[in-house]
C-alpha cells in the first residue's frame, strides 16, 4: 500500500463510493478475534486483540480506539518539551519529542491501531516523520488548523488548496488518507460562500488524488446536521467532541439520524475531556496511574457502546497509555452498575473541573 500512486487512490476512492451505493450497513464491525469468521485481509494493519469498525461511506475499516493528534501532557514525560509551557509549542525537532512520538506510534501498530489523526502543523509534522518508512500501516487524517477556515485569510477556495498543498510539502507527503478541515468551532459563523468554499477546496482534493476522502471538524452539532444533509458527497467523515457524558438522540432531530442517513464515518475528539476525567497528571509514577487507566478504560468502552460512532480518538503520550486503551477495546462493552457510578462520578468531577476555555463541551451531552 505505501507505494500506491496518487492516480490508484483516486480509483480506490470512486470504487468505494460505488460500494456504499449498493447499500452496505453503517458501522459494519469486525470484533476481536473475529468470532464470525470475517474477511479481514483488507483491513490496514491487522491485529485479532483488535476491533475495527466501517468508517462510513469511506468502507475503511478503523480500528475501535485511534490516535488522536493532541499531545497536551507529553511535558510530564518529555520534560522542557513545550515552549513556554504551551502544547502548541511543543519542540517537534528535538530527539526526545521525535523518540517519544515515533514508540507511542510503534505501540499503535503493534496493537493494531491504523488511524492518526493530526489536526496542527505541528502534528502532521511530527506524525509524517513519525510514520516514515511505515505508511502502509496507519491512516494518515489531516488538518493544518492554522491554515484554515478558522482564520480569515484561508478562507478562499484559492487559499485553501494553496494551504494543503504546502502542507503535504512541507511534510513529505504525496496524498492523505482524510482531509478533514477544520471550521470555526461554531462553523455556523461561517459566510455560506465560505462554506462553498470548504466544500469545493474538499471536493478538488479528492478528485486530483490529493485525499483519498474528505470531511470537516466543527463543534457546531445543529450546523453538521444540516452541512451533512447538503453536501453528502464530500463530508465522508465528521470530527466532533464526544465524551462519556455523551448520549445519542434517536429520534430525526438528532445529528446520528444524519450521519446514518448519509453514511458518515464519526470520529470522536475529546473522549477524556481535555484530561479533566483524570485526578492525576499523567507524570510518570504519579499516585492516580490506576485509577486513572481505569477511568480511561471505562470511558472507551462507554463510548463504543454507541455502534454509530467509528471510533474515539484520544491524544496519548506514553505507549503505556496505548497499551491501555487498546486493552479497553477487549474488555467487556457494557458498564455493569458498579463501573457506571463510577464513570459517572469522575465525569462530575470533570465537568466542574472544566477549564473556561473548555464549557462548550456541556453542549455535548446529547448527539
Amino acid at each position: 500500500m505505501a507505494e500506491i500512486s496518487r492516480r490508484e487512490f483516486v480509483q480506490t476512492g470512486v470504487a468505494a463510493s460505488a460500494a456504499a451505493a449498493l447499500g452496505l450497513q453503517p458501522t459494519f464491525t469486525i470484533k476481536a478475534q473475529n468470532p464470525e469468521k470475517h474477511d479481514t485481509s483488507q483491513i490496514l494493519n491487522y491485529n485479532p486483540e483488535m476491533e475495527y469498525r466501517r468508517c462510513g461511506k469511506t468502507n475503511l475499516m478503523i480500528s475501535a480506539v485511534c490516535l488522536g493528534g493532541h499531545w497536551k501532557r507529553l511535558n510530564t514525560v518529555v520534560p522542557g518539551s513545550f515552549a513556554g509551557g504551551n502544547w502548541l509549542g511543543a519542540k517537534i525537532d528535538e530527539e526526545a519529542f521525535q523518540k517519544n512520538r515515533y514508540d507511542v506510534v510503534t505501540r499503535c501498530i503493534e496493537r493494531g491501531i491504523n488511524y492518526i489523526d493530526a489536526c496542527t502543523g505541528q502534528e502532521v509534522m511530527a506524525y509524517a516523520r513519525a510514520l516514515k518508512g511505515r505508511r502502509d500501516k496507519m491512516y494518515l487524517g489531516y488538518s493544518w488548523y492554522q491554515r484554515e477556515s478558522r482564520f480569515a485569510e484561508w478562507r478562499s477556495v484559492e487559499k485553501l488548496k494553496e494551504s494543503l498543498d504546502l502542507g503535504l510539502k512541507e511534510a513529505g507527503l504525496e496524498y492523505v488518507d482524510l482531509w478533514r478541515i477544520t471550521c470555526h468551532e461554531q462553523s455556523s459563523r461561517h459566510s455560506e460562500a465560505e462554506i462553498e468554499a470548504v466544500i469545493a477546496a474538499l471536493d478538488w482534493a479528492k478528485k486530483t488524488g490529493r485525499a483519498r476522502f474528505t470531511g470537516i471538524s466543527s463543534h457546531d452539532r445543529p450546523h453538521i446536521k444540516m452541512l451533512i444533509e447538503k453536501y453528502p458527497d464530500q463530508l465522508e467523515v465528521i470530527c466532533t467532541p464526544y465524551t462519556a457524558k455523551t448520549k445519542v438522540v434517536e429520534d430525526e432531530t438528532g445529528l446520528w439520524a444524519s450521519m446514518q442517513k448519509h453514511d458518515v464515518g464519526w470520529f470522536g475528539i475529546k473522549p477524556f475531556s481535555s484530561g479533566s476525567l483524570f485526578k492525576g497528571d499523567s507524570s510518570p509514577g504519579n499516585p492516580y496511574t490506576e485509577e486513572d487507566n481505569r477511568l480511561a478504560r471505562l470511558a472507551i468502552r462507554y463510548i463504543l457502546c454507541n455502534p454509530a460512532i467509528t471510533a474515539p480518538i484520544p491524544g496519548m503520550i506514553t505507549p503505556e497509555q496505548v497499551d491501555n486503551v487498546a486493552l479497553a477495546v477487549k474488555e467487556r462493552r457494557e458498564l455493569d452498575l458498579e463501573e457506571k457510578a463510577l464513570l459517572d462520578r469522575a465525569m462530575e468531577r470533570a465537568w466542574a473541573n472544566l477549564p473556561y476555555n473548555y464549557q462548550w463541551l456541556k453542549d455535548w451531552e446529547y448527539v
